[in-house]
């Protein structure tokens, strides 16, 4: 990959920095502002005088828990450094920092080595194409070991190299074309700075550097590579970009946006809405600016765009980091439910993962990753809305999906309102979600009012009936349909929808699903058959490929008996088993009927998800239930 003429402006690189937990990833961060002139003296997590962390939370705890930002210069090109969670149940808030980024630092403590959420971070970067460089930190530390580490590395990345030794050769063996400078006696600094920036870029290779960030050794050659291997993006290009985070600061929303092309001004337009503000953020302060351009980050006032929109290309982004647990929202009954709702809808749109749900049983519940980020959400919460809350010990997250044909009609038909709506309903392919179709003629409904029906469609989660959890995996068409020239207003086809699409879930044979891990466990030979046995025994599959000494088992696993089996592995492999866990999708659960049980659902007062039908006989509106419903539609005269 060729890197693009500036023409004397300056390259503006967004640079990513990962790691496990106690890495040494904030300390990093600080060395490199400081080494670059930002700050006058690197703060330390265990002083709280850090420049990244800037939440009191952070402080608190001494760890990273939201991607926070700032700005350097390094040899007339500047840099966004991008500082992310580390710990686990921050995995959604590190996943959405990874689109935006030209290339990825991975921090690795020279003393406890690769850890299981430092492969799956690779892994996530590697799935997104981003170039990747190690850092091995800690090196000043009597226990440190680089040969041990550098092993570990070369099983999951075959080309790492060791940029801190590399000699013209070594690199060579990499490339035909350098090989061939090589024995041609033509592979000067140039063409080898060249051959490996295109080597790193194109993911061939993965550079290692080592050091202490305590006492900044390593940094200057850290700084020095990094601005040999990255590359940029083109003013020239058309305007284009994506939202990577959302904020909402005393009632403005502000979109985080990494553009991607062209120059994004103050007055400038995207779709329908006018951009009413451009402010860069640096350690938590914003500053306004009157432009930003291809490479830059900034926060923009004035737009409605959501987590993960794009604009200016057809390029999309899913996120494979999804919540396996939900929690109920504990909060004093004297405030206002609507308002708590309200509020916790916000946090959602700041952070999608969370899923924010009202149930039947006027109860509040959002989606999380795990313990401590309830404990985070504990503190935040009174510090954004002022007032105190505790959580429930977080539940398995389910969906429901269908396992035949249906065909569901919803009528809603009070005085002086009038719609209907007739949807095929199909189980879906597993991972798919909702997708929808139209069959419908536009004699029946205009486009409009089918769009409209599309809309209630994806507006929000719709509730299944054996547990009240999300639906998933369906294929939704709407095949016929009805309004009233003068009665049918707009709500009038949300309710006809919900009521076809629950109408169609009650004749269906609904399926409970529950979230699966894939597991990548490394274990000892001889504890092999203890770990097999147990993913036998918590219903589970698993193969197995030797590897020397060790085993590596692969297994697909239920969240719900596996989620705390570190502790388990540990203590039956005396430490020496490595468990890698990804979240795989959803399948039909193993223990359905003990989980309804539990759960306890009443379909039938959910009045938010209604299965019955409204219709109208002299002036007066009158209620069908669904197993009747379709005898009464107009369509299916």
């Amino acid at each position: 990959m060729a890197i693009r003429e500036c023409n004397g402006d300056r390259m503006k690189k967004t640079i990513g920095i990962f790691a496990h937990v106690d890495a040494g990833k904030t300390t990093f961060s600080e060395q490199v502002l400081y080494h670059t002139g930002m700050i006058k003296k690197a703060g330390r997590v265990d002083h709280k005088n850090t420049l990244l962390d800037t939440n009191e939370i952070e402080r608190k705890r001494g760890i990273t828990i939201f991607s926070d930002q700032a700005y350097f210069s390094y040899k007339e090109n500047e840099y966004v450094l991008i500082d992310t969670p580390g710990h686990v149940d921050f995995s959604s808030e590190m996943e959405r920092t990874i689109a935006i980024l030209d290339a990825a630092i991975v921090i690795i403590s020279g003393i406890d080595g690769v850890q299981s959420h430092t492969e799956t971070v690779c892994d996530l970067l590697k799935h997104a194409k981003v170039p990747l460089l190690f850092f091995i930190n800690k090196m000043d530390a009597h226990h440190a070991n680089k040969e041990n580490v550098m092993g570990s590395l070369k099983k999951n990345f075959d080309t790492c190299i060791d940029f801190d030794s590399l000699d013209y050769e070594s690199l060579a063996e990499h490339s035909e074309a350098l090989m061939e400078a090589y024995f041609e006696d033509r592979l000067d600094d140039n063409l080898f700075v060249s051959g490996a920036r295109d080597l790193f870029q194109d993911g061939l290779i993965y550079p290692v550097l080592s050091g202490s960030a305590l006492k900044g050794q390593g940094i200057d050659r850290f700084l020095q590579l990094l601005d040999q291997l990255t590359v940029s993006h083109d003013q020239k290009k058309e305007l284009s970009g994506i939202v990577y985070k959302v904020r909402v600061h005393q009632g403005v929303r502000h979109a985080f946006i990494k553009l991607t092309g062209g120059i994004l001004k103050v007055r400038d337009q995207i779709g329908d809405e006018k951009v009413t503000g451009i402010k860069r953020v640096f350690g938590g302060k914003l500053e306004s600016i009157p432009e930003m351009v291809a490479g830059e980050l900034a926060t923009v006032t004035g737009l409605s765009l959501k987590v993960g929109d794009v604009f200016g290309t057809n390029q999309k982004f899913s996120y494979s980091v999804v919540p396996t647990l939900r929690s109920k929202l504990i909060f004093d009954q004297a405030l206002s439910l609507k308002d708590v709702y309200r509020d916790m809808k916000i946090l959602e749109e700041e952070d999608p993962a969370l899923k924010v749900m009202y149930s039947p049983k006027k109860e509040i519940t959002l989606g999380v990753m795990g313990t401590i980020q309830l404990e985070v959400l504990e503190a935040l919460i009174p510090d954004r809305f002022g007032y105190p809350v505790s959580f429930e010990v977080p539940q398995i997250l389910y969906k429901e999906t269908i396992a035949d044909e249906v065909v569901g009609c919803g009528h809603f038909e009070p005085l002086r309102h009038y719609a209907e709506v007739i949807l095929k309903i199909q189980p879906g392919k597993r991972g798919t979600g909702i997708v929808f179709y139209k069959e419908c003629s536009v004699e029946d409904l205009t486009d409009g009012q089918q769009n409209l029906i599309r809309h209630h469609i994806f507006e929000k989660e719709h509730r299944g009936i054996l547990t009240g959890s999300e639906i998933t995996d369906l294929k939704i068409t709407l095949i016929s349909g009805r309004a009233h020239n003068k009665h049918t207003e707009g709500g009038d086809f949300r309710q006809a929808t919900i009521r076809a699409l629950r109408q169609g879930l009650e004749q269906a044979k609904s399926v409970l699903l529950e979230p699966m891990y894939e597991a990548v466990i490394r274990v000892p030979f001889t504890d092999m058959g203890k770990v097999l046995t147990d993913i036998t025994t918590r219903n589970g599959r698993a193969e197995t490929v030797q590897d020397g000494d060790d085993v590596i088992i692969r297994a697909h696993v239920p969240v719900f008996s596996f989620m705390d089996y570190s502790i388990r592995l540990r203590n039956i492999t005396k430490s020496r088993g490595r468990m890698k866990l990804k979240m795989s999708g959803y399948e039909p659960c193993h223990n359905t009927g003990d989980v309804i049980e539990q759960i306890a659902y009443d379909k039938v007062t959910d009045n938010e998800y209604p299965s019955s039908s409204i219709f109208c006989s002299r002036g007066k509106g009158y209620t069908v239930p669904w197993e009747n419903a379709k005898d009464y539609m107009h369509c299916l005269k």
